[in-house]
């Protein structure tokens, strides 16, 4: 797949690069700027990030992140079982725990919200920063309501993180979720109040919580770029209309003073015929004479 002039693989994390270091130096390269790619398209483009990933993986299957960078763009094309098992790989390379979230919401994805419930509840999650075990509690959440567990749900988002008034990067999506789970079970003085709350939070606009906001509130939002052509084009048609030239005469007044015109020229014909034979009797006349 081709890849920009500049994108020299430079891009990549510190901690990527040294793993590179394992590879050939032209060979780290061309992993690097696959890596880089698969990273800048993964949230506009996933099918194209998902291609760049399949070349890095075929060019260093053996590279955690490669294996990692791969189970991202699986998993944002839907590809739960294959994101699943790079996702297991990358964690048998590191030993680490930090995909344990992501691989619980693949089971998720595969309708097994079951066994997402159990990976909640494993030793692994207690291993977690605060940042991953918030992740993993969306997680549950969303395994609850998959279940159809709605009043559970809503109890496992109630978390100190949640009650905090400091802003965390994971703040907004917590109060946001909690807003959807009351709005879901009925809640809806309490779903506006959190949704509200999430607004306040999602400084990056990482989620809608203002539409849904909005909506609550019956706000409609109107197009302002369409009506403003719509304007545009109503004043181009009044214009036209006062540019137009005045308008001609009917086809019936141009036939009438064609009439006329041919009726007044036929008059004076006949005038100067008369005229003539006249003219003529008296030249007649005093010939004789």
């Amino acid at each position: 797949m081709p890849i920009p002039e500049d994108v020299t693989g430079d891009e990549i994390d510190k901690d990527v690069r040294q793993e590179l270091q394992s590879l050939p130096k032209t060979l780290a390269e061309d992993v690097a700027r696959n890596l880089v790619m698969v990273a800048r398209l993964i949230d506009e483009d996933p099918e194209g990030a998902y291609g760049y990933s399949r070349v890095a993986l075929r060019l260093a299957s053996r590279v955690a992140a490669v294996r990692e960078a791969a189970g991202f763009a699986a998993y944002a094309n839907q590809k739960y079982s294959e994101a699943l098992a790079e996702f297991r790989a990358a964690r048998r390379m590191t030993g680490n725990v930090e995909l344990w979230p992501v691989m619980a919401d693949c089971e998720r994805g595969l309708g097994r919200p079951e066994k997402a419930l159990d990976m909640a509840g494993a030793p692994e999650v207690h291993k977690l920063d605060k940042a991953g075990q918030v992740e993993m509690r969306l997680v549950a959440a969303g395994a609850r309501r998959d279940m159809g567990q709605l009043d559970a749900a809503i109890v496992t988002l109630q978390s100190p993180e949640l009650a905090s008034s400091s802003v965390q990067p994971w703040t907004a999506r917590l109060r946001y979720a909690y807003a959807d789970a009351l709005l879901a079970a009925g809640r809806v003085d309490e779903a506006r109040e959190w949704f509200a709350k999430a607004v306040e939070a999602d400084r990056d606009g990482s989620t809608d919580a203002s539409d849904r906001l909005a909506e609550l509130d019956g706000v409609e939002f109107v197009d302002a770029l369409n009506d403003e052509d719509q304007d545009q084009d109503e004043e181009s048609d009044v214009d036209l209309a006062d540019d137009a030239p005045e308008s001609e005469d009917s086809p019936a007044e141009s036939e009438s003073e064609s009439e006329s015109g041919t009726a007044t020229d036929v008059a004076a014909g006949a005038e100067d015929e008369a005229g003539s034979e006249a003219r003529s009797e008296a030249e007649a006349e005093a010939d004789k004479d």
